[in-house]
């Protein structure tokens, strides 16, 4: 369940693990009630909407006509809420405000507890994880593709990707010869903790390495929620207009960098690097930020470099972990 935007994730598939038993429960259609019963004694009831009956003489035909109260019963996960800051202001029957924010921390609260769980296993193997979130379409996977193909041959590299189905990515992925597992989330829109926990466990050892997380393809829902990562990373696409950090903000609030990919496009496209620059450091001040392009190369060593003083981070962290 997505505390965020109330999606249903269902039991994500993941490559390797065996899959769950499906439980479906066949529910009666309850929408309208029309009953005709001939008992030879005639009862015509009219069930007005204060539930009062009208019953007119005993003949040959019984009559129940529900029209006025039709029956709607929806039945929903108990879980299944609409949350996050709620912008609508939407209303959930019989559920109150302080319900659905206690429904929300219940929820976050035992991802965050899995995440860390996940961070100390991958402090322990001195694994480097970063968590890279985008819009559909901003080119993050060719990103990806370029940048495991680049730094397979100093770090040991593996990759989790979450999509809501097919294997596409991960294929894309193993083609370059790094390790990859893919999550598909269903109607999901994003992975979590535990999740990932799993799909770590099916990747080849990665001790001292670094391990790419690109999760599901949306600026919302995968902002709330902890993985384990050392950061995250938003992939920004020149083609998607200079606001996307005005309109998304928690995504890039939640990011230490901003990768704005198809950077060989801005001069046909009029593209305003300066103005997307200054809305991104307005809702994050210290938010790093990278220009770069997966089809030429543009910026990559720039990004590799960041990488490289991430990892040096990592070390000292570590360092000072043991000594403590």
């Amino acid at each position: 369940m997505c505390t965020v935007c109330g999606c249903s994730e269902g039991t994500p598939a993941t490559e390797g693990a065996k899959a769950q038993a499906d439980h479906k429960h066949t529910h009666h259609d309850h929408a309208h009630h029309h009953h005709d019963h001939d008992h030879h004694h005639d009862h015509d009831h009219d069930h007005a909407g204060d539930g009062s009956h009208h019953h007119h003489g005993h003949g040959d035909h019984h009559h129940h006509d529900h029209d006025a109260h039709s029956h709607d019963h929806a039945h929903e996960d108990a879980g299944r809420v609409d949350c996050g800051a709620n912008p609508a202001g939407l209303k959930i029957a019989g559920m109150s405000s302080e319900r659905i924010v206690q429904v929300e921390r219940d929820i976050l609260g035992k991802n965050n507890a899995i995440a860390a769980d996940n961070r100390a296993r991958f402090l322990a193997d001195d694994l480097l994880v970063f968590n890279l979130v985008s819009s559909p379409g901003a080119g993050k996977t060719s990103l990806l593709v370029r940048t495991v193909s680049d730094l397979k041959g100093s770090h040991a590299v593996g990759v989790i990707e979450g999509d809501q189905q097919t294997s596409n990515d991960a294929e894309r992925i193993r083609a370059t010869g790094v390790p990859a597992i893919q999550i598909n989330t269903g109607k999901g829109c994003h992975l979590d903790a535990a999740m990932v926990s799993d799909a770590y466990r099916r990747l080849p050892s990665l001790k001292g390495g670094i391990l790419f997380i690109e999760n599901v393809g949306n600026l919302v829902c995968p902002a709330a929620f902890d993985l384990g990562e050392a950061c995250k990373i938003v992939v920004f696409s020149t083609t998607e207009g200079e606001d996307k950090p005005l309109k998304y903000p928690d995504m890039f609030a939640a990011s230490s960098l901003m990768l704005i990919n198809k950077i060989d496009l801005a001069p046909v496209l009029d593209f305003d690097l300066a103005q997307t620059v200054e809305y991104a450091r307005r809702v994050n001040p210290k938010i790093g930020v990278l220009t770069v392009s997966a089809r030429t190369g543009e910026g990559l060593s720039a990004f590799y470099a960041w990488i490289r003083k991430q990892s040096a981070h990592l070390c000292r962290s570590g360092i000072e972990a043991k000594a403590t």
